[in-house]
């Protein structure tokens, strides 16, 4: 017979075990959200910092010719990097997000405040790109470079700690930060919002379904990186800038103005993140909550054998 998915008494559970289990989770989600629109994201990354103009011909053109001159693996290169880099972030993030709505009684309140919501995703957004900023700076150098300049993750920290100067592992961090608040805020906003508004209407007794979750994800993903796209431009362009076009926000903003025109260049790129932000913030949210709950579900049963054995 069938286990009734049901979601865990989280309440028998102590605050390590939570947050344990969410790290697990979180990691798992992340890395297989990011491997999944990997070729996706360097496509992405690449017309991000240069000035061709971005077009979907231009962007499949682009990974046709990848594929072509430096083999299928290529179009995964950075990924390494980003796997080193995702999976701390995902981790901490998620865990985070329960942790400050925990911290903010989100979860107290009957009918959750959207404001608390809001603040519980940007602040949880910050404190995982706060600690893990180095290895997004590190992926989108290794996204934009051939293997012969840096052929691995530890020789990027090597070139750009004795080049660059230890400074520049945060240099983009200000932008981020700017981006990163609404991006967080409007996707775990859209996402518990979404969620909470198919358990009460669907399926008030069970856990959501992996689907809802997914569909609740993939609409989240679209608005959270449509709200913050422009700073994620100017992130990356300062990230992998090595000669100097690009110190600061201002300067980023002028040089794009330009060389490109302002608005063009804000938002180049944009409709390749409406294909893999919602496939990658989906499967990742989907991915993160059946892990937990099921995490959570087996250990709930472990101290609650005759429980256990009455769900089933």
């Amino acid at each position: 017979m069938a286990i009734k998915a049901h979601e865990p008494e989280t309440g028998q559970l102590n605050n390590t075990t939570i947050v344990l289990t969410s790290l697990c989770a979180g990691a798992i989600a992340g890395a297989l959200a990011k491997s999944t629109i990997a070729p996706l994201e360097r496509t992405k990354i690449n017309f991000q910092i240069g000035k061709n103009p971005y077009s979907t011909r231009k962007a499949f053109r682009f990974l046709k010719q990848t594929y072509k001159q430096e083999g299928f693996t290529a179009l995964w290169r950075g990924n390494s990097a980003t796997m080193a880099r995702i999976v701390p972030y995902a981790a901490i993030q998620f865990t985070a997000h329960e942790q400050w709505k925990r911290i903010l009684n989100v979860n107290l309140d009957k009918k959750k405040s959207p404001e608390k919501l809001f603040l519980a995703g940007s602040l949880a957004g910050v404190t995982s790109q706060s600690l893990t900023y180095p290895l997004d700076l590190a992926r989108a150098r290794m996204a934009v470079t051939k293997k012969t300049e840096y052929a691995s993750l530890r020789q990027v920290f090597l070139k750009i700690y004795r080049e660059e100067g230890i400074r520049t592992f945060y240099r983009g961090y200000i932008p981020t930060m700017a981006g990163v608040i609404p991006y967080a805020g409007v996707s775990f906003f859209t996402y518990d919002t979404l969620k909470q508004f198919f358990k009460d209407n669907f399926h008030p007794n069970s856990t959501v379904y992996p689907f809802t979750s997914l569909l609740s994800g993939a609409v989240a993903g679209m608005l959270g990186q449509s709200s913050s796209y422009p700073f994620d431009i100017i992130r990356r362009r300062m990230q992998t800038d090595t000669e100097g076009k690009y110190p600061t926000i201002v300067a980023t903003i002028k040089y794009m103005h330009s060389t490109e025109g302002l608005w063009r260049s804000m938002f180049k790129g944009l409709s390749m993140n409406w294909i893999k932000g919602p496939i990658a913030v989906g499967i990742s949210y989907a991915t993160y909550d059946n892990i937990k709950d099921s995490l959570r579900a087996v250990l709930v049963a472990k101290m609650n054998p005759e429980k256990g054995k009455k769900s089933l």
